[in-house]
Formats: C-alpha cells, sequence, structure tokens
C-alpha cells in the first residue's frame, strides 16, 4: 500500500513540476519550429546522445501522459528524418505507453478489482479472449486518446507483453504519418492541419478492418467445419429440436408461436426427466412425507400427536396421478394443436443439415433443416463400484416405477450422495416410515453451499432419524446370508450397511451418445461444448438444457431455450448471449433451501470485501403463526453498498421467497428498494422486508442522528 501510494507521489510531483516550471512551451507546436535549428545543432555534434536523450524524454512524457507525444512525434522526423525518427519514436512511445500501463495496474487495478468486482471480471474474460484484438482496433483509430488507452488497459488483466507487441504494431500507421509531417515541419500551421478529416476516416476504415478481416475469418472457417457436407438447396423444415424436456419443449413452442416450421423429436416420454422423474414426482413424494411429519408432531397446531398411517401404494399412486394431470401440458396433441411437428422416435444428426428419425415401428424418415438445436437432457450418474450392477439400486430415475410396487416404503433404504437430491429423498423416505442411512464422501452435504447451510440441513436430517455419513466412502457393494449390503470406509476403517433397496443419487451426466454428434466431431466430453450463443462447432446447430450446463435445473434449461431458438431463427440478423448473470435454484429438503448468486464461501474464494446481513424467521409473526420459525435469510451485500451480491434463504416456501431478490438482482434494485416497498401483513414475504431493514439499521447515519437528536431536544424547549 505504501509502495503504491509512494509511486503515485512521484507521479503527481513530476506532473506538477512540468506544469510549475512550464516545461509544456517546449511541446507545443511553436516551441518546436523555434527550437528545431538549436536541437539539430546538437544532434550533428552527438547524434548517439542526442538520439538516446530524445528517447528518454519521449517515453517519460509517455509514461506520465504528459500532453506533448504528438508534437515529440513531429520532432522526431524534424531532427531525425522519417526512418530514423520513425524508429525512435515507434519504441519510445510504445515503452512509455508500456510503463503507463504498469503504472496503472500496479497502483489503482486492486482497488478497482475489490470495488468493482463483478463488472471486472466480466471484462477480464472478454480480455482475456479477445483483448488482442479490441486493443489493436483501438490503437488504430487515433480518435481515442492514446494515454487513456494505456491506463485503461492497465486496470484489466490483459498480458503484458500481448500490450506491448499490439501497441507497437497498432501504433505504427498513426507515429508514421506524424513522423513524416514532421520531415516538412515548416509547413505545418497547426497539429489539426496534420490530421485532416480525410485522414481521421481513413483511420477509422483501418480500424475496421480488423472487423472486417475477423468476417472473412469466420466465413472462411465456417466454409472449412462445412468442407464435404453438401448443403441442400430447399429445406424441409426451419428448426429441428431434438428432445422433448423443458429445454426442448420451449424451444419448439417458441419456434413455433414466431411461425417457423419447426419438428421435436423425442423417444421417451415428452416432458423428459423433470415431468416424469424428477421434479413433479419428487415434490409430490415430499408434499406427502410432510403430511405424515405434521401428523407426528400435530401438537406444534394445538392437536394431538398421531403415529400417520401410511398406505405406501395409495402414496405412489398419487403420485403417477399427479403426473397424469400435469401430462397433458405437455403432451403431443398439445403441441401439435400449437403448431408443432413431432415425432416419436430416436433422432440421429446425420449431417449440419439432415436429421434421421427411426420411429418405433423401426421405420425411417430424413428431413433437412436449415437449424437443429440438441436438448437431449441428462440421465443419472452411476459410479462404476464394484459389485453395484448386482446390487439392485435404483435411482432418481428408476425408483417410481420399482417402489410402485412396493406395499411399505422400504425398511431400511442407503442413499448414496448428500447433495439436494440425496437429502430431499433421503428426509422424504424417513418421514414415510424407511429408516435411512445417507451417505456422502465430501465433509458435508449440499458441498455447494455454505459451511452454516450444510450444517443446518444436517442436523435437521439427524433430529428426524436419518442416519448422514458424511466424509464416508462407499467401496463394494455385495450380499451374503444376512442379505444385500455396501461397505462404506472412513479413515481406513470400513463398515458393512445392510439395505432393502439404495438409491444412487451421486450426480446427473449429459445424454451425448447415439444422437450422431461423435460422427460430426463436435466436442462434447461431459457436455456439449458451445460458445456464449449456444452455438456447437457447426454454427447451425445448437445445444441447451442440462446437454450444456453449467446449471442442470429446469429453468435453467428454459432460460436456455429461449436463446438457442432465437438465434437459431433470426441469428443472420442478430444474435444473443446467454445471461447467467442470475440464476436461483431450490434444494426442497423441510425446511426448504433456496440461493441466487454468491454465497460467503464463494465470495472468500473470489476475494471479495462483502457484508453479510441476517434475519431469523423466529422473529416473523406469519412464521410464529405457523410453528415454523426455523431458519433465516442472509444476504451478501458490498461493503457499505445496498447493492446484492447473493441471497441463500432457509425457511418454508423458501423457493417462493427468492423470487424478489432474483428481481432485485436483475434490475440492479438493493436492499433501501425492497425496504421501501409495501409487504402484506402477516406474509412470509415480509422477511425480505425485515432483513433490508437490519441492514439499514446497520448503516444508520449515527453523526446525522445525534443533530437530529438535539433538533428534537431543542423543540421540546
Amino acid at each position: 500500500m505504501y509502495k503504491k501510494a509512494a509511486l503515485l507521489g512521484v507521479f503527481v510531483m513530476l506532473i506538477g513540476m512540468f506544469f510549475i516550471f512550464d516545461l509544456n512551451q517546449y511541446f507545443t507546436l511553436e516551441g518546436l519550429k523555434s527550437s528545431v535549428s538549436e536541437f539539430r545543432a546538437s544532434i550533428d555534434a552527438n547524434p548517439l546522445f542526442s538520439a538516446l536523450l530524445f528517447f528518454i524524454i519521449y517515453v517519460v512524457v509517455t509514461a506520465l501522459s504528459l500532453p506533448g507525444a504528438a508534437v515529440l512525434t513531429l520532432a522526431a522526423g524534424a531532427l531525425f528524418g522519417l526512418w530514423t525518427g520513425l524508429l525512435i519514436a515507434s519504441f519510445a512511445s510504445t515503452v512509455g505507453a508500456t510503463l503507463a500501463f504498469l503504472s496503472a495496474r500496479f497502483i489503482f487495478r486492486q482497488s478497482v478489482k475489490k470495488r468493482f468486482s463483478g463488472r471486472l471480471e466480466k471484462i477480464d474474460s472478454g480480455i482475456e479472449k479477445q483483448g488482442a484484438f479490441y486493443l489493436f482496433t483501438l490503437r488504430l483509430v487515433p480518435v481515442f486518446p492514446f494515454f487513456i488507452i494505456n491506463l485503461a488497459m492497465g486496470l484489466t488483466s490483459l498480458k503484458i507483453w500481448t500490450f506491448y507487441w499490439v501497441s507497437q504494431v497498432g501504433m505504427l500507421a498513426g507515429t508514421f504519418v506524424y513522423v513524416n509531417a514532421g520531415t516538412q515541419l515548416a509547413q505545418i500551421d497547426s497539429l489539426s492541419g496534420i490530421v485532416s478529416i480525410e485522414l481521421i476516416f481513413s483511420f477509422v476504415l483501418l480500424g475496421l478492418f480488423p472487423w472486417l478481416a475477423k468476417g472473412v475469418v469466420a466465413l472462411i472457417n465456417r466454409r472449412k467445419v462445412y468442407k464435404g457436407y453438401s448443403k441442400p438447396k430447399q429445406f424441409d423444415r426451419n428448426l429441428i429440436v431434438i428432445g422433448a424436456g423443458a429445454g426442448g419443449l420451449v424451444t419448439a413452442y417458441i419456434s413455433a408461436a414466431v411461425k417457423s416450421r419447426v419438428t421435436l423429436v423425442e423417444a421417451g416420454e415428452m416432458g423428459g426427466d423433470c415431468l416424469n422423474y424428477g421434479c413433479v414426482p419428487s415434490k409430490a413424494l415430499i408434499k406427502s412425507a410432510r403430511v405424515a411429519q405434521q401428523t407426528r408432531h400435530a401438537s406444534q397446531y394445538g392437536l394431538a400427536d398421531q403415529k400417520p398411517d401410511i398406505p405406501f401404494p395409495n402414496i405412489m399412486q398419487r403420485i403417477h396421478d399427479v403426473i397424469a394431470r400435469i401430462a397433458p401440458n405437455d403432451s403431443v396433441e398439445r403441441y401439435q394443436e400449437l403448431g408443432v411437428d413431432v415425432e416419436k422416435g430416436y433422432a440421429r444428426i446425420v449431417d449440419p443439415w439432415t436429421v434421421e428419425i427411426t420411429r418405433p415401428d423401426s421405420s425411417t424418415v430424413s428431413l433437412t433443416t436449415k437449424s437443429i438445436v440438441v436438448a437431449t437432457g441428462a440421465r443419472p450418474f452411476v459410479p462404476p463400484l464394484p459389485g453395484i450392477e448386482e446390487s439392485g439400486y435404483v435411482t432418481s430415475d428408476t425408483l417410481w416405477a420399482r417402489f410402485a410396487s412396493r406395499s411399505t416404503s422400504p425398511e431400511r433404504l442407503v442413499v448414496l450422495g448428500g447433495g439436494p437430491i440425496g437429502c430431499e429423498l433421503a428426509q422424504a423416505f424417513n418421514r414415510l416410515g424407511s429408516q435411512v442411512t445417507l451417505i456422502e464422501q465430501a465433509p458435508q452435504l449440499m458441498g455447494k453451499e455454505d459451511p452454516d447451510v450444510a450444517d443446518f440441513v444436517t442436523s435437521t436430517l439427524q433430529n428426524e432419524g436419518v442416519k448422514v455419513l458424511a466424509d464416508h466412502q462407499a467401496t463394494a457393494f455385495s450380499s451374503d446370508k444376512d442379505g444385500r449390503f455396501v461397505t462404506v470406509s472412513q479413515n481406513g476403517k470400513t463398515t458393512s450397511l445392510y439395505y432393502d433397496e439404495v438409491i444412487v443419487a451421486v450426480g446427473r451426466q449429459a445424454r451425448l451418445s447415439g444422437f450422431g454428434l461423435e460422427e460430426l466431431g463436435i466436442q462434447c466430453d461431459r457436455t456439449i461444448e458451445t460458445d456464449a450463443y449456444l452455438q456447437t462447432k457447426y454454427p447451425n446447430i445448437y445445444a441447451a438444457g442440462d446437454v450444456v450446463g453449467p446449471y442442470q435445473f429446469t429453468h435453467v434449461a428454459s432460460h436456455q431455450a429461449w436463446y438457442a431458438a432465437v438465434n437459431a431463427l433470426f441469428g443472420i440478423f442478430k444474435k444473443f448471449k446467454v445471461d447467467y448473470r442470475v440464476i436461483p435454484w431450490t434444494t426442497y429438503v423441510d425446511p426448504e433451501v433456496a440461493r441466487v448468486g454468491l454465497n460467503e464461501t464463494e465470495a472468500t474464494a473470489q476475494n471479495i470485501d462483502i457484508e453479510i446481513t441476517r434475519y431469523e424467521f423466529s422473529e416473523l409473526d406469519r412464521a410464529i403463526t405457523e410453528s415454523a420459525g426455523k431458519g433465516y435469510i442472509k444476504v451478501l451485500t458490498k461493503k457499505g453498498k445496498d447493492d446484492i451480491l447473493g441471497v441463500t434463504i432457509i425457511s418454508e416456501h423458501a423457493g417462493d421467497l427468492i423470487a424478489e431478490f432474483v428481481l432485485a438482482m436483475k434490475h440492479n434494485l438493493g436492499l433501501n428498494k425492497i425496504l421501501g416497498t409495501i409487504h402484506a401483513y402477516p406474509t412470509w414475504a415480509e422477511g425480505a422486508k425485515y432483513v433490508a431493514g437490519n441492514w439499514k439499521r446497520a448503516h444508520a447515519p449515527e453523526t446525522l442522528l445525534k443533530f437530529v437528536e438535539k433538533y428534537h431536544r431543542w423543540r421540546r424547549g
């Protein structure tokens, strides 16, 4: 800190001396003209020393961002001639610019990064990808003051060597113009006369050249990518969508809404995993389990505690009934009514414009299309543990069919995986009568959440009777005369856990095989590799949803679907980058855990200076009336400001309550705006207002309040 202050002080002193001693008079056109004969005499007497001295002066002036660089460039031509002057001025200007760049980085970058971390992170991301390109464009156009470019680039993560060589090349054309003009110094009346409107226009065209070149390169790469394929002269469809989960359904819906001809291909059930195996059935199960738990603890509401009668087949039937009630929203019939051509079968991309569909009766049809969207989703990942294939395991996809035939909830249930899915299922089946053991190899459950959130969930599960084995590794599955068991280890000690059923919930992996992606050379190791516009290697082939990531949520798949559809259909006019700035998610344990933005762990890892404001639901009137005061709201804000960086909520209805903060963050509304918003009483939503009030009290203007207190005392007489 002291080094930065000292260096800044030296710069301020040198710049001050420059103006105090009126040194700028030597860096004007008139001053140069009056002194050029004297300087030439010195150069003739000692040319090497004079050139070195001129070089140093030029570097210092540029490094300090002093006015006069243009005059010095003229002087280089007037004193040393065109080619020698160009050599000196070109290198001196670049060295000086690099010193200014380094100074700005050393003195200001950390402070700027600390204050504007989010914005600077985005800028750095762009600079990392195309920093040289942008800098080169700026250097070519003299409309942009070079000293501002030097200082601004110093605040970014641009590499020093990249800044140097791009500046050396980019400033060469402008330097040549000024040095050449300096050789005709006597004929110059003003600096503005050097760079005419015509010349500036020429430089602007020169600045546009990299962009034009970039377009040409993109066109060449495009032709290279499609080399060997014959593009049809006419197309059967504007768009073919592969997969009828959330991403595929929304893509097809948007496409039909804008009157394009779209085909949606699905081999399995319409609605994908969310409707048939994930979100819908699991939430129906959680509701039934919650009612059973409330029955056990009815005394909280002034009623008598009772042991719930749990007819397990009825619960499973209700789950399938719920799916059946929602299914028409995602059905073939509804989407056909919306104008979507729905094909049941397996799709394989034959070439960039052709999709072959194998129907259930084994017949095939090939359709040509302008664009393709791959939205094939994900499936549960099953770790390759010894004996797992003989273990009788189920996943979050297959348990609904298996458990539908059970007369009771499994007596001994092992859940492998302590993420959101594992925690939700462990709690639900425990409440429905199973003895549940939850195994997680990481030190804490719900590894993406803060430790205090994970501890809250862990203690909640344990208090309800779930046996939580965090920091335990499942190593193998086997069986003996007593039944099936899984072996778990911790610190070299092994334990055998017997079970009636085991649920594997350790994560999900993208569905990538069988769609022709590998044959086309589309990069898809763990997910399909796309750019910011969701384009793959082939610009007309897009991907959306779990098959892309980075978030495997239904609402993110729907969010991406808009971008995939619009870019695929209208990208020739305008393309849109996917906006991942504000993504909420909820884990549906009871009480729920919802989050948006940063948490404490992430903020610490990114070295962001934050403030944390909490509000306990035990103080909320509505929560008290419902005997549900567990949990809290935790808001992360910028130091000293009400700008919201992230929110975590643990409470009943947390998934609903997070929406207000999502809206606020999306539209850059701070806690003061939330505090000034009327919330109905008594509601759970008031928690947002009260946490904003806690922040406001922590930032009360104490000095002003002392004067206000004196004012009121004076008013009392």
